[in-house]
């Protein structure tokens, strides 16, 4: 199957698909939340990794294409993004801001797919870089409530981690985007249990193990099924299909669920000043969406 034309936009099905996608990574940081109730940020990124692999490897033959990929892949989603970004929201930045932060890896997926194709951005790129850069900045100013320095620096390594993922999957081709996540997955694994053992102890999570309720293991589930499974497996699709600019900046309705999941379920509340980071971030998106950027 041939990728669409770079003008062409996404057909009708594969917005909606990537619509619901986001949808439920939205949510997703609710559900993060309470599960980091119950696990240790590690544990609870390496459960929800082995819960994709193992039990489905048997069953699952392996991606047509090579095992460097398939690790990176994994490392890069698995510690990169959702190891620093479980770590993060463990008291150092609300859900529904890490659900905005998170969306810089709109820019750094970008700015790498430039890289990697040899294109370089227009003045509306810069501008649109600008322009969340302020938004950034006010989520910055307003350290100590939400978010502190800390936070912040996390989940952006985080949405570093999933640009990173972004381009493996787009240099791999149109493989199986199942058996990519599946098989990936397991190389998440050994360093999200070394990185738990070593920094959160063995005691904690084997106690949170053996404690969590059901209501624990049901985010875990969540995060593998929902999240990995589905999520992941679909955006991969997607990519593998159309042009970075065109399925990346889809991202950006991730906030509008999470800073409205977060308020519903949670209760965080939606001050000014977060309302206008929020626009502005989204705000520099559309506009880098609307943005093409020029052969080098």
């Amino acid at each position: 199957m041939t990728p669409p034309a770079a003008g062409r936009g996404l057909p009708l099905p594969h917005l909606l698909l990537a619509v619901a996608v986001v949808a439920v990574w939205g949510s997703n940081f609710v559900v993060a939340h309470v599960g980091l109730d119950q696990f240790p940020p590690f544990t609870f990124a390496a459960l929800r990794f082995a819960l994709v692999s193992l039990p489905l490897l048997p069953f699952v033959k392996r991606p047509q294409t090579s095992t460097a990929t398939i690790a990176a892949y994994g490392v890069l989603i698995g510690v990169g993004q959702f190891g620093l970004m479980f770590y993060a929201m463990t008291g150092h930045i609300s859900p529904g801001l890490a659900s905005l932060l998170i969306q810089t890896q709109t820019f750094f997926t970008i700015g790498l797919a430039m890289f990697f194709s040899r294109e370089r951005p227009q003045p509306a790129n810069l501008m649109a870089l600008g322009v969340s850069a302020i938004g950034i900045g006010i989520i910055a100013a307003h350290v100590g409530g939400d978010a502190d320095p800390l936070g912040i620096v996390l989940v952006l390594g985080a949405a570093m981690g999933w640009a990173g993922g972004n381009i493996v999957v787009k240099r791999a081709g149109q493989i199986d985007m199942f058996a990519l996540v599946v098989w990936s997955s397991l190389f998440a694994v050994p360093p999200l249990a070394l990185m738990a053992l070593v920094l959160e102890g063995p005691s904690a999570a084997t106690g949170a193990i053996a404690h969590a309720d059901w209501i624990g293991w049901s985010t875990v589930l969540w995060q593998s099924v929902g999240n990995s499974l589905f999520g992941y497996v679909a955006w991969n699709w997607l990519l593998s299909r159309h042009p970075a600019t065109q399925v990346a900046p889809m991202g950006l309705l991730v906030p509008v669920f999470g800073l409205s999941a977060a308020a519903w379920f949670l209760g965080e509340p939606l001050p000014g000043w977060k309302l206008a980071a929020a626009g502005l971030v989204i705000a520099g998106l559309i506009v880098n969406l609307r943005a093409k950027p020029r052969q080098a």
